[in-house]
């Protein structure tokens, strides 16, 4: 229990009748507008949000000190650790925005989720193409989602066409959105429509 004590761990939904795990991007934590957003839009779809703090953020919103990301071990021991906590049978969702998808879809066969849900695929660094993390997305799961901005500079679509996807990854475009699925001000749209657009495609991806 040790580590969830210096992780903070938010529930919406605890009645919901399937489960979603939903960890954040390097930048902002459970309580950002995003996280937010997303964990009550889905709360609304009778389906049960965990988000929750890497180490790195929690020491962040201690001390007010900024910090790297965790390792990749780290990052994944805390998702696990969190997944642990629950022993029912609910269906399991992991997701995660950014680097939370990568150890969303990097967990999914481990902890025996129905699929992994990415919201912003990291799939280069920026500006950084060549540096690809195809080898993330790899696990057994039947159909994994990736939605993603037509403007987001970690993958855009010219680049993702060229890439070998696996055959279980379902990829989902929201036209003019950035990596975390913001528009433009010449859109005439605003955020919020598209992060709905973006609940709705993953409550077509959950089964009830």
């Amino acid at each position: 229990m040790s580590d969830l004590q210096r992780v903070a761990m938010k529930q919406d939904n605890a009645d919901g009748a399937v489960r979603i795990i939903f960890a954040h991007g390097a930048g902002a934590g459970l309580q950002s507008d995003f996280m937010q957003y997303f964990a009550l839009g889905l709360a609304l779809k009778n389906i049960e949000v965990v988000r929750f703090n890497f180490p790195y953020w929690q020491k962040f919103m201690d001390t007010g000190v900024r910090r790297p990301p965790n390792r990749m071990a780290e990052l994944e021991h805390c998702m696990r650790t969190v997944a642990q906590q629950f022993n029912d049978n609910k269906p399991l969702y992991l997701m995660g925005k950014s680097m939370g998808a990568r150890v969303a879809f990097r967990l999914a066969d481990e902890l025996n989720a129905s699929a992994a849900i990415a919201l912003g695929f990291p799939f280069h660094p920026v500006g950084k193409p060549e540096k690809l993390r195809l080898d993330d997305l790899d696990n057994s799961c039947d159909q994994n989602l990736i939605i993603q901005g037509t403007r987001d500079n970690f993958g855009k679509p010219e680049e993702v066409a060229g890439y070998n996807l696996p055959e279980n990854v379902r990829l989902q475009w929201i036209e003019h959105g950035d990596h975390s699925l913001e528009p433009t001000k010449r859109s005439g749209l605003a955020r919020e429509q598209l992060w709905q657009n973006a609940i709705e495609q993953i409550e077509k991806q959950v089964r009830y």
